[in-house]
């Protein structure tokens, strides 16, 4: 296995940023069923990064069919220790606009399918500590290269994870703003969650699109007006990845990289060998036999 690698996933055209040399395609089996897409890998200023189309090319994947688990395992299996995710969010404040960036350092859960927001079970239990769901290091090299590159950055705010896929309601809309979150969307939280439990550092660069449906002066958000918005945000966030990516140590030894330290309370004497080879590349420094990575 490769030395420590970088992921970044998001939609598609992300894996034409300026610099992305030696590109080649990983179709990436996995006990979790297939990942949303072939993982593109290549090298960026000396670093080897990999780039997972969210919805798969051509965004064919609804955000409640998204396999998270089985995005993040096919990572982890390629040694990336960070992920910088790049999604979609409605604003549900004033403050923030449309085509400004939100990097969220909190997030509340309305999802419904948290049984598959974890990779534990069949015999082994974790409980990961979540109090600070996002890479604080991660986050600050984000909004450090988002300012170098003129762009309106919010470093901090609480994203509400609905599943969708439709878009809110305006009482859902207006419930959500009351309650002092900032961002919508219906894809990174179990993302974070996973990556949190697989030792991976994780940063989301959150691109507002719209207002949600709360403002009732503003048209309500629409597939049409989101895309519209990505489109013309994707050189900004290709700028911004160019400049973070370089930035990032090439030693995993942040908190998130040893997150399972305090969370596995089952004896490892009682895992079952099954669930062991499952979560291989998540395990891999528990088991001597086997050669650990990172």
């Amino acid at each position: 296995m490769s030395g420590p690698a970088i992921g970044i996933i998001g939609g598609s055209g992300l894996y034409h940023i300026e610099g992305f040399a030696d590109v080649t395609e990983h179709r990436v089996e996995t006990p979790f069923g297939p990942p949303s897409d072939a993982l593109i890998g290549g090298t960026i200023a000396g670093r080897r990064v990999y780039f997972l189309p969210r919805h798969g090319r051509g965004h064919r994947i609804l955000p409640h069919e998204l396999n998270h688990r089985a995005n993040i395992w096919a990572l982890r299996s390629l040694n990336v220790r960070w992920i910088i995710c790049v999604t979609a969010v409605g604003s549900l404040q004033e403050k923030y606009a449309p085509r400004d960036v939100l990097l969220p350092s909190q997030f509340f859960d309305r999802t419904s399918q948290r049984t598959t927001h974890t990779f534990f079970g069949d015999g082994i239990a974790a409980h990961i500590s979540f109090a600070d769901p996002v890479s604080i290091n991660l986050r600050q090299l984000l909004a450090e290269a988002a300012q170098a590159n003129g762009v309106t950055v919010h470093n901090g705010g609480t994203y509400v994870n609905m599943d969708g896929p439709a878009f809110s309601t305006r009482a859902e809309s207006e419930f959500n703003r009351r309650s002092g979150f900032d961002v919508i969307g219906m894809t990174n939280l179990p993302e974070a969650k996973l990556a949190r439990e697989a030792e991976i550092a994780l940063a989301t660069m959150a691109m507002i699109t719209d207002y949600d449906c709360w403002k009732v002066e503003e048209e309500p958000v629409t597939a049409e007006a989101v895309f519209g918005h990505l489109v013309a945000n994707a050189e900004m966030a290709k700028k911004i990845l160019a400049l973070v990516i370089p930035k990032i140590p090439t030693n995993p030894d942040w908190p998130e990289h040893r997150a399972l330290d305090s969370a596995i309370v089952t004896d490892k004497k009682l895992w079952p060998e099954t669930t062991v080879e499952k979560l291989g590349p998540i395990l891999a420094r528990f088991l001597p036999s086997k050669a650990a990575t990172g």
